[in-house]
């Protein structure tokens, strides 16, 4: 690899060269850099990307900021580069209830509020009040409150626009034991009625372990490579019907949200199957994995024939998690015309 390679700044291991790549720890750095002319690209953990093999004509900024600033109230304030999962320890060791569900979970503090990051009944949303967002366009940055963010299943305003980048993230926690867990593995994994925030937080890391999921787990991945589909009620009951013992949840207004991983499985595609070097974990069917010696083509070929495999056996389509980065158009954003 090259200096400027990105596969080394990825966790799928993946990616051809950037025009250029600096790591900066300091904000003022970033801003200049932000400020200067062409195309910026900001990388946190790299733990949601499929950088292309040809790479990016950018220049890549892989963002090491850092700062924790625990206030009153359950407050805190954290810089972009911060890793998500620092933040989360430091909530639970202070008591502070709120992003426990969200422990283990790879990446930037900055990345959180983009995709509105998620696991076993919590969301990220839940607990932001507002993002400090640089904007190219403007030059300036400010802060945005959570409305102006539209947060959604793992979406917010912030996804898919690179003239804004995050800055600087406060979420506001609650003092006190963690809220009853939604997720009925959790709750199996606790065991008790009223768990501490040390025994919420080894039950996850034990859950995310058990699928391969942790940061140190040795599998070059990008975590959950599809988000579950939301449907219409209408369709989650047909897909019931047809298909027993399919994992769903309401969602609220008349949908329903599936079991991306159990759809995968169902329609063909087991724990572990593999075409070359790229696979599906032996122990999550939404998690691709670099085998070793992976290109970015070859991982997305699989996207595509997972995708087309459940759309023709389910009639769903899966959208990708990560974020596709080089390619000229995303070929994984919708389903083929017919």
């Amino acid at each position: 690899m090259t200096e400027r390679s990105l596969a080394a700044w990825s966790t799928l291991g993946v990616g051809g060269e950037a025009r250029a790549l600096s790591v900066m720890d300091r904000e003022d750095a970033v801003i200049q850099a932000l400020r200067a002319p062409g195309e910026v690209i900001v990388l946190g953990g790299g733990s949601n990307v499929l950088i292309a093999d040809e790479g990016v004509d950018a220049h890549v900024i892989v963002l090491r900021t850092r700062g924790l600033r625990w206030g009153q109230g359950g407050s805190v304030r954290a810089a972009a580069g911060e890793r998500w999962d620092a933040l989360v320890e430091g909530a639970a060791a202070r008591g502070l209830a709120g992003v426990e569900c969200l422990a283990g979970i790879p990446g930037s503090v900055g990345a959180a509020p983009v995709q509105n990051i998620g696991a076993y009944g919590q969301e990220v949303a839940e607990v932001l009040r507002r993002v400090r967002v640089f904007d190219r366009d403007s030059g300036e940055a400010r802060w945005w409150d959570r409305e102006e963010l539209a947060p959604s299943y793992r979406h917010t305003a912030l996804k898919g626009d690179p003239r804004r980048v995050v800055l600087e993230v406060e979420l506001g926690l609650t003092a006190g034991p963690p809220a009853p867990l939604r997720h009925g593995e959790l709750r199996d994994r606790v065991g008790v009625e009223r768990p501490t925030h040390a025994q919420v937080r080894a039950a996850v890391l034990g859950a995310r372990g058990a699928r391969g999921m942790l940061p140190d787990s040795g599998v070059r991945s990008a975590g959950s490579f599809f988000t579950n589909p939301v449907v219409p009620a209408d369709r989650a009951a047909a897909l019931k019907d047809r298909f027993g013992g399919l994992p769903c949840w309401p969602e609220g207004e008349g949908r329903v949200k599936l079991a991306a991983g159990w759809l995968i499985e169902r329609a063909g595609f087991p724990r572990g199957t593999t075409r070359g070097l790229a696979g599906l974990s032996p122990l999550h069917a939404l998690a691709l994995v670099n085998l070793g010696g992976a290109r970015a083509a070859d991982l997305l070929a699989l996207a595509r024939e997972v995708q087309r495999g459940v759309l023709r056996s389910m009639g769903v389509w899966l959208r990708p998690e990560p974020v596709l980065l080089g390619f000229a158009e995303d070929p994984l954003a919708a389903p083929p015309a017919g």
